[in-house]
């Protein structure tokens, strides 16, 4: 905490800074900000005056080795006495470290606000963007704010490094792969499904490195949370609370998106999101289940109310799940289902499941019903289609074993991969598998 006879002042500065910085990127343009706010309280404020307000700026004592932390995904601040974390291995559990009273709590409440992107009309709630990207939520509570933080990770996993991490296989991965691209023409609609914390868009966020660069996408977001740098054609959109997701996928629309990525999607916007599909976008998003069929289900019911006969436009959902290997705590890709048509009910073919009690998964199956749609969409033979995904699986695998595992190196072979396969295959020694023709 800073000193006391700088305590005031800084908090004058901080009222003053509130919700003013939560746009700004890098620590120049942080700095001169904070340097004209400090000299319209002071105008004769020395340099140290301003580097003691920029430091203070930046620092979250006592939670900054948490928020630097690989592994820690969440932080709860429940009051002076009761900081927990979400470790990505160990699961929930309480830290050692305190804010030292409610003073304290005060100060550290109003340094994130500086950041605040959004707040309800009664100010009771806000919606925070720290500095390195992760999402704060405060909201008052009886015993004072109550502070959740979902940590961001300046380097978003990869689809590789969940193969890495036993979340899925490498044949499993080439499916997402063709799933995420479509083989330039018609990538699918997909839902990617599973309870809080499951991974659902640390999954969602991997298949970025898939998308072809020409593609116009449109990210919607209830609080910015996706790493979107591998797509340059890209535009990220977040509600407030005067503009809704609903709100938000109508006006996607007018963008003339290749792709709409969707946050999550709860309410209304299911509506809008299956009249995109209807019209030949396609449309990927998150959505709380614990299986395929009950995502359908929740599709069907309040607050969606999605028409069933407009369901099958969704090609594939998918189920991530935590599970408990070994007193650890590991994500796996629980369920892979196609949609097949309609009887009285829709239908899901299932392609791969995990056996919770052998704890494995099974082989996952050809794809029928998309490979299908996405043979005649691009006049290619099923055949050809399996062989190609099966050629993705080798690719990636190669680019395992040559240490090719972060997002944007994936993203930059890809690129090379849809201008000249022949070429991008021999540059990584797999020249003699063959190409899609």
């Amino acid at each position: 905490m800073p000193d006391d006879k700088f305590t005031a002042f800084e908090s004058r500065a901080f009222e003053k800074l509130e919700a003013r910085l939560g746009n700004i990127h890098n620590d120049q343009d942080l700095y001169r900000y904070i340097e004209s706010v400090v000299k319209a309280l002071d105008p004769s404020a020395d340099k140290a005056k301003i580097d003691n307000i920029f430091n203070e700026a930046k620092k979250f004592e006592p939670i900054d080795k948490y928020l630097n932390s690989e592994s820690v995904e969440d932080i709860m601040i429940n009051d002076t006495e009761n900081i927990f974390i979400y470790d990505n291995t160990h699961g929930s559990m309480k830290v050692d470290e305190r804010i030292g009273s409610a003073d304290q709590l005060s100060w550290f409440v109003k340094k994130l606000k500086m950041y605040t992107t959004t707040a309800v009309a009664n100010r009771h709630i806000f919606d925070v963007h720290l500095p390195n990207g992760s999402r704060c939520n405060i909201v008052d509570s009886p015993h004072g704010p109550a502070i959740t933080i979902r940590n961001f990770k300046p380097v978003a996993y990869s689809i590789i490094d969940l193969v890495n991490y036993g979340e899925l296989s490498f044949n499993l991965a080439a499916r997402m792969w063709l799933y995420s691209e479509g083989l330039g023409i018609r990538p699918a609609n997909m839902l990617i499904g599973g309870m809080p914390g499951s991974g659902k868009s640390t999954l969602l966020n991997a298949m970025f490195s898939f998308f072809r660069p020409e593609a116009r996408v449109v990210v919607l977001e209830e609080t910015y949370e996706l790493n979107t740098k591998t797509q340059e054609n890209c535009v990220n959109l977040e509600t407030s609370p005067d503009m809704t997701l609903e709100d938000l996928l109508k006006n996607a629309l007018r963008m003339r998106p290749d792709l709409i990525i969707i946050g999550e999607v709860r309410g209304l916007e299911a509506k809008d999101m299956m009249t995109a599909m209807s019209i030949g976008k396609s449309v990927m998003s998150t959505m709380h289940a614990h299986t395929t069929r009950d995502m359908v289900t929740r599709l069907e019911h309040d607050p969606m109310r999605v028409s069933i006969d407009t369901i099958p436009l969704i090609d594939v959902f998918t189920i991530v799940s935590q599970i408990n290997r070994e007193n650890k705590k590991q994500r796996r890709i629980t369920q892979v289902s196609e949609t097949s048509g309609i009887d009285t009910k829709v239908l899901l073919s299932d392609l791969y499941t995990f056996d919770y009690k052998a704890q494995k998964g099974s082989d996952i199956l050809p794809s029928i019903t998309y490979r299908d749609v996405l043979s005649k969409a691009t006049g290619t033979t099923p055949t050809d289609i399996i062989a190609e995904e099966r050629r993705r699986a080798k690719v990636l695998e190669r680019l395992n074993s040559m240490g090719v595992r972060d997002m944007h190196s994936i993203n930059e072979f890809c690129r090379d991969y849809y201008d000249n396969q022949k070429n991008a295959l021999q540059k990584i020694g797999l020249g003699d598998i063959g190409t899609f023709d």
